[in-house]
This record gives C-alpha cells, sequence and structure tokens, in this order.
C-alpha cells in the first residue's frame, strides 16, 4: 500500500499527460466537461490522501525508473511538497468547475477542448516543478508550463491576448535562458543534475569559486524572478492576467507564478544550501525587491480603472510578500513565504473569477461601473468582499496571518524597520480594495431603472466560489495547523 501512495505524485503527472491528448479526441463539449471534471477530482482525491501520509509517515525520495541519482531521475516529496501539490489540484478542480457555466462566454465553443488540454499539460507541468530534485528536469517542466500558459492566454483569439501571450513568452524565454545559463555554471562546478549530489559537491569545491557560485545564484534568482513576477521583472503579468479568460487569470495567478518560486526556494537550500547562501548578498536583494514589489505593486494597482488590471497588479504586490518571507533568511519567514503561496492562491482564485462573474453578467470592466452591483448580484460581491479582506489583511483570514508572522520573523531577523513597509504595504491594499467594496454595496450611480438581482447568478454556478472562499478562511481559522506542517518539511 506504501509503495502504490509514493507512486502518486509521478501518477498525478502521467495522468494529466495522458488525459490532454485524449480530450482533443472527444467531439462534445459536454464529454469534454465531464470528463476533465472526474479526471480532475480523481487527481485531487489521490493527492488528498498523498498529503495524509506525509502527514502520519514523512517525506521520501522516489526513483523514477530503475536508477538511483545521480545517474537516474529522483523525486523528492516533503511536506511542502505534497502540500502545494494538493493547493494546484484543488484549486485548479474549482476553477474547471467554474469555466463549466462560463468559459463558453469568453472564449469560441470549437477551443473549449484545446483549453482543457493545455490546463491539463499546465498542471502536470507544474506538478513536475514542485516535485522535482533533478534541476534539469525542474527547467524542462518550467518550459512547458510557459507554452502552456502561453495558450491559456492567446485562447481567447483577441488582439490584446496575442500581444499579452508574446510580451509572456519572449519574457519567459529570457528568464528560461537565465536558468538554464545558472544549470550549466552549477554543472560546470558540481558535475551533477541532481540537487543533492550537487549541493554536496559545491561544498567541497567551493573554495577559490565564490563569484562563479555567485553569478549562478543571481541568474536563477532573475530567471525564475521573471517566471514569478518578481518587482520589477513583472512587466508581462498585467497585460496577460488581465487580457485572459478569467478561469486562465485565476490559473496564472494562483498558479503560474508560484511553481517557478517554489523551484527557486528548493534550489537555494537545497542546491546552495544555508552556509552558501548566507554568505552572499542574494537573500538582501531579494527582500529589497520584495519591498519594493510590495509598495509599487499597490500604487501601481491603486491607479487602475479595470478591475481586473487591478487584481493583476495587486499580485505583484502579493508575490513582493512572498520575496519579502525568503529575503529575510530566516525559518520563520521562509514558512510564511510558503503559507503565503497558499493563502494567496485560494484568495487570488476567488478575486479573479468574481471579477470574471461581474464582467460576464454585466459586460462592464471598469471599477466605476460596478457601483451599487452589491444589489444586483450580493452573493458574488460578499465572496469578493472576503477575498479583500484577506488581502488587506484583516484579522482570522489568511492574509492576517502571513503579515503578523512576517512582522515576526523580521523582528526575529533583527529588521525592526521593515515593520512600518508591512504597515504601509497593507494600508495601500485597503486604499484600493475597500472603496470597491464600499461602492459596491452603497454606490447609487448606476442602479437608476435597473431591477435589483437581474444579474444575479444561480447559486449551483456559483458553488466553486463558496468552496474557495470557505476553504480561504479555513486557512487561516487553521493556519497553526497548516504553519506547523510546513515548518516540518521545510528545507532550512
Amino acid at each position: 500500500m506504501q509503495n502504490l501512495i509514493k507512486l502518486i505524485p509521478l501518477a498525478s503527472i502521467m495522468i494529466l499527460m495522458l488525459f490532454a491528448f485524449v480530450i482533443p479526441l472527444l467531439k462534445k463539449k459536454k464529454h469534454v466537461y465531464k470528463l476533465t471534471l472526474v479526471i480532475m477530482s480523481l487527481v485531487t482525491v489521490i493527492n488528498l490522501i498523498h498529503v495524509v501520509y506525509i502527514a502520519l509517515n514523512g517525506g521520501y525520495l522516489f526513483d523514477v525508473g530503475h536508477f538511483p541519482a545521480p545517474f537516474g531521475i529522483v523525486l523528492r516529496i516533503g511536506e511542502v511538497e505534497s502540500g502545494i501539490g494538493l493547493l494546484f489540484c484543488f484549486i485548479n478542480l474549482m476553477v474547471l468547475w467554474y469555466s463549466y457555466f462560463s468559459l463558453e462566454k469568453e472564449i469560441k465553443s470549437n477551443r473549449i477542448g484545446f483549453f482543457h488540454t493545455l490546463d491539463f499539460l499546465l498542471l502536470a507541468s507544474l506538478l513536475g516543478i514542485v516535485f522535482t530534485y533533478d534541476i534539469f528536469n525542474g527547467f524542462v517542466f518550467l518550459e512547458v508550463s510557459t507554452l502552456a500558459a502561453c495558450g491559456i492566454i492567446v485562447v481567447k483569439d483577441k488582439k490584446a491576448n496575442i500581444k499579452a501571450a508574446i510580451k509572456y513568452l519572449i519574457l519567459s524565454s529570457l528568464g528560461s535562458g537565465l536558468v538554464l545559463m545558472g544549470i550549466a555554471f552549477v554543472y560546470s562546478i558540481s558535475g551533477h543534475l541532481s540537487m543533492s549530489y550537487i549541493h554536496e559537491a559545491l561544498i567541497q569545491n567551493a573554495e577559490g569559486k565564490h563569484n562563479l557560485i555567485l553569478i549562478s545564484m543571481i541568474l536563477f534568482t532573475v530567471g525564475l524572478g521573471i517566471k514569478g513576477a518578481m518587482f520589477p521583472l513583472h512587466i508581462w503579468l498585467p497585460d496577460a492576467h488581465s487580457s485572459a479568460p478569467s478561469p486562465s487569470s485565476a490559473i496564472l495567478s494562483a498558479l503560474v507564478i508560484k511553481a517557478p518560486i517554489i523551484f527557486l526556494i528548493k534550489v537555494y537550500y537545497l542546491v546552495y544550501g544555508t552556509t552558501i547562501l548566507s554568505g552572499t548578498v542574494v537573500l538582501d536583494l531579494v527582500l529589497f525587491l520584495g519591498v519594493l514589489g510590495m509598495i509599487f505593486g499597490s500604487l501601481f494597482a491603486r491607479s487602475q480603472k479595470e478591475l481586473k488590471r487591478m487584481i493583476a497588479y495587486s499580485s505583484v504586490a502579493q508575490m513582493g510578500y512572498i520575496f519579502f518571507g525568503i529575503g529575510l533568511g530566516n525559518k520563520l519567514g521562509l514558512i510564511m513565504a510558503i503559507y503565503h503561496i497558499i493563502a494567496h492562491a485560494v484568495t487570488k482564485a476567488c478575486l479573479f473569477l468574481s471579477a470574471g462573474s461581474f464582467i460576464e453578467q454585466t459586460g462592464y470592466k471598469t471599477i466605476d461601473e460596478f457601483k451599487g452591483i452589491g444589489k444586483e448580484m450580493p452573493v458574488t460581491l460578499g465572496i469578493f468582499t472576503i477575498s479583500s479582506l484577506s488581502m488587506i489583511g484583516i484579522p482570522i483570514f489568511p492574509g492576517f496571518i502571513s503579515k503578523w508572522n512576517l512582522a515576526m520573523a523580521s523582528i526575529e531577523s533583527g529588521k525592526i524597520l521593515l515593520l512600518f513597509v508591512l504597515i504601509a504595504s497593507s494600508l495601500l491594499n485597503a486604499v484600493y480594495y475597500f472603496p470597491i467594496i464600499i461602492n459596491g454595496y452603497f454606490g447609487e450611480d448606476n442602479l437608476v431603472g435597473k431591477v435589483f438581482n437581474s444579474k444575479i447568478r444561480p447559486v449551483r454556478t456559483l458553488l466553486p466560489l463558496i468552496i474557495l472562499s470557505v476553504v480561504m478562511v479555513l486557512a487561516g481559522l487553521f493556519s497553526g495547523f497548516i504553519i506547523e506542517f510546513i515548518g516540518r518539511g521545510i528545507y532550512i
């Protein structure tokens, strides 16, 4: 039984890749939706079983094929990897469920199967990035995820989407090139691609190669920073996230920009290790860019007129919190960076899908046009409100848990002045989310001559959003358990 459970990470990737190529064989849209929901439910359930197994028995290494490392491919599965894997599967399931009721209104009917093929390939590659213990295979999965992500952006087949996809492809290709150069540098020093073997070789051969090691670390940081929307390398994100179909926007923000950050954390601590990492300026650079992202991402979000574009810039700010936690360089900071990946993924999926519902039902796009929307779509605005409160950092919500513990990590690291940055960033979050909420409930400008609740959606179409919002609240209420679980598998 244990051997079967240990197959789950590899099986999840293989199932998704296999059915990605089965989907185009189906002619009816109804069959496409049913198959994708069944497969995603199956993959989510087996990953939930896997998390329970990891919680009871701890992590393990899994050899893919007949050869162990350093000659064979190895997956490293611990608390962090299993938890993130379940998170990705669950959110993708909710997004696909939501798309069942809305996707045809945003893309052409004959592209429905193509979207789901790309989605399965994308999720499989993201899981591969999370589970891998081999830096070159991580790079291969990064490339697959880039191409699939471009596909779910351009699937809408509008001029804005094509432009955004090209920008993302060019910048992401630049990031991939830098990552590949980083791999070449560490391979030239170590002669290995498996993370543990690279680490051992770097420890033994570090003398006289400090500059080479530093260059490789910077290459990984910038390359993966582009893919993970690190400020100011985020310039592809606003166009891609705002122009894509709402299910694609949710996947891009909740999942696609998170996997490269998990890979970066693994490179820092499993390839280089704390001893080498702490002897460089890389973490200080990451901390500085995280601070800039927190502040300027919020300032840019505040200046936006379109709702989805504002939420997209908010993602830049929220990624800043993740880089902030990594840059602190202590255990609590790293734990909270991973916790914020979870918190932001669930919350931002809610925000993009809620915004998509507003746009779909009203045809509006700009923030001012949604004044009074709470009269017509009270449940959807309620979900948007709960998600916004989490982003701002209101107590009990996961956003507050992240910010509070990041403040504790800042104090622990002796960087007291960073508390003012956290406070300022939270206030800026409130500045652009609260007006939308208040005007949504109390704005009267757009209500003259309208029938209240005329835009309300059936409950069955809102169930994915309701479930996501409930899980988001539970992530805050049971944050102690989640943080303890992450802490058991953290890399420091």
